[in-house]
């Protein structure tokens, strides 16, 4: 696969705008319907863009990098060529959304990404789905161009990746938000939660479970703490049900370790 069209604007789209041209394939355009976005991705890969779909390139590969309620409708839009592989990037979505191409593919990057923040795609772990043996070889070669972390995933497979994925990283941020409000309440910032944040991940990663690494009161079983804290959650309603399912899950977790 020499020439690639990236399809799509968003934060997905810019990451691989930023990471293909240090991988040796030319990104030949990049097809958006976004008017201000579209301009500043394709710039960020050196490349043209375009929203008409009777300009769409002649490619090789045409990477679907939007949302995934889009994947089907704008992917059954697009005029390729025949013999082209048409690829998305979700991770929620089957390959079978692809349906209407002969060679479909997924290549899903399981990272987080921000509009305006680079990523070293390198070490984003990327799965691959394809509807032949043909087009999940050539697409495999693509993906080791950009990150040393390639896997096989079917649609099965990756929908347990990206539950894990929103567990992992959506979910925990979100407490961020809750525990900085908590502080916030009290005129305290949210950097005095930073070393307690980094050192918690730092133990999870070095640890060959992050079960076996959990602490707080749930894990002590420590009654008195949990009632105080939930009489201070008494006026938020959600965030007291948070605090309740997650004590408990910890607790039924970290006791089978």
């Amino acid at each position: 696969m020499k020439r690639v069209v990236i399809v799509g604007s968003g934060n997905v789209a810019e990451a691989l705008a930023r990471a293909l041209p240090a991988s040796g394939v030319e990104l030949c355009q990049l097809f958006a319907r976004n008017p201000e976005r579209g301009p500043r991705v394709a710039a960020l890969g050196g490349t043209t863009w375009t929203d008409d779909p009777r300009s769409l390139a002649a490619a090789d590969l045409y990477l679907v990098a939007v949302s995934d309620r889009a994947v089907g409708e704008v992917a059954a839009s697009l005029p390729v060529p025949a013999g082209a592989v048409v690829a998305h990037t979700a991770g929620s979505v089957p390959l079978d959304a692809l349906g209407g191409f002969a060679h479909r593919a997924v290549l899903y990057p399981l990272q987080t990404f921000t509009a305006g923040r680079a990523v070293d795609f390198a070490q984003v772990p990327l799965f691959i789905e394809a509807s032949d043996e043909a087009t999940r070889g050539a697409v495999e070669r693509f993906a080791r161009r950009l990150s040393t972390q390639v896997y096989p995933a079917d649609s099965q497979r990756r929908g347990a990746l990206h539950l894990a994925g929103v567990l992992a990283c959506n979910f925990v941020n979100a407490l961020y938000t809750a525990g900085e409000r908590t502080l916030a309440r009290e005129g305290l910032p949210f950097e005095v939660l930073k070393p307690l944040i980094a050192e918690t991940a730092a133990k999870a990663l070095a640890s060959p479970s992050p079960a076996a690494v959990q602490t707080g009161p749930a894990v002590r079983g420590d009654l008195p703490t949990l009632e105080r804290h939930r009489a201070r959650l008494a006026g938020d309603a959600l965030l007291l049900e948070i605090y309740n399912s997650m004590s408990q899950y910890i607790w039924e977790t970290s006791r089978k370790i």
